[in-house]
């Protein structure tokens, strides 16, 4: 763990002379490796329910962007800390939607195999290209759709519907939460065109999932043991870094030029399944995998073909 790390402050101080698309490729694929391990956390921390979780894990990023604002205004004043002109909606929206996707992730999560919950949350990025043109007019072409189409149909492989709704209910739901991140992501993408900070958006987005979690909080505490807690904190400083890069990434580049790289996360996360839980996916989400894998693949060769 440590010397993983010490390789992202490696990446991140080489990052400067690079071009705004390879800082995005090198922010995303970053932001997929702190998921990945977020997601081993909330396994490790047992049995608390996933509401609780999901406070811890916004709990530490609310701290470090209040942090990362308070530190902008004393350098740059107040300016760089203010609200552009009709970006709160969007960052309302992001909001709403990333806490969609939070929470259907951390459901998922602890009910399927990692690598299932991270690829069907990895649906996000052909959302964020359906959404981006919806919200900020970011071209779809015919192939990109086609992708989308084919891209849902192996979500499909993984989700693997049926009748039984109590059995597929956790892949419907992290796939959900795919598409609620997708549209976060897009807001994002909107944002940036607005120059908002992006740690308004995440102390936004943090604080307002944790108020969701407040009626539960209240209710239906799970008292933890120490181990427990310090799995917690990792998972919110896994999901504060995660974050932070994700919307480094959304602000350099548009998402059909880097959301290929955000597969890497199934990388790692069928990686840590193995090597901490054992964890083997079927044979229908290896293919799932695959069609999800391939299509976006189809998808970042055709847009750079075209660009």
């Amino acid at each position: 763990m440590l010397l993983s790390y010490v390789a992202i402050i490696t990446i991140l101080c080489g990052m400067r002379a690079l071009s705004d698309t390879s800082k995005g490729i090198c922010y995303i694929v970053l932001s997929a490796f702190c998921f990945a391990l977020m997601a081993v956390f909330v396994r490790l921390a047992g049995d608390i329910h996933f509401v609780q979780k999901a406070f811890f894990r916004n709990l530490v990023a609310f701290i470090i962007a209040a942090a990362g604002l308070s530190a902008d205004f004393k350098v740059y004043g107040k300016a760089s800390v203010s609200i552009p002109k009709g970006a709160f909606l969007y960052i309302f929206l992001r909001a709403v939607t990333g806490s969609a996707g939070v929470f259907g992730n951390f459901y998922a999560i602890d009910r399927i195999v990692l690598s299932d919950a991270a690829i069907l949350n990895k649906m996000a990025p052909f959302f964020t290209i359906l959404f981006s043109f919806l919200l900020i007019k970011e071209k779809i072409k015919p192939v990109p759709l086609l992708c989308c189409i084919v891209a849902f149909l192996g979500a499909m492989l993984i989700v693997k519907p049926s009748f039984d709704f109590s059995r597929m209910r956790p892949t419907l739901v992290a796939f959900l939460g795919g598409m609620g991140a997708g549209f976060a992501y897009a807001c994002i993408r909107k944002l940036s065109y607005m120059k908002c900070n992006g740690k308004i958006i995440i102390l936004f987005f943090s604080g307002f999932s944790m108020l969701l979690s407040v009626p539960y909080m209240l209710l239906h505490f799970n008292p933890m043991s120490l181990q427990q807690f310090l799995f917690l904190c990792g998972t919110g400083v896994c999901a504060a870094g995660g974050q932070f890069f994700i919307t480094s990434a959304y602000y350099h580049a548009p998402a059909a030029k880097i959301s290929i790289y955000d597969y890497s996360q199934i990388i790692f996360s069928t990686l840590f399944g193995v090597v901490f839980f054992g964890q083997l996916p079927d044979w229908l989400s290896i293919a799932g995998y695959a069609t999800i894998i391939a299509m976006a693949l189809v998808n970042f060769l055709y847009t750079k073909k075209t660009l």
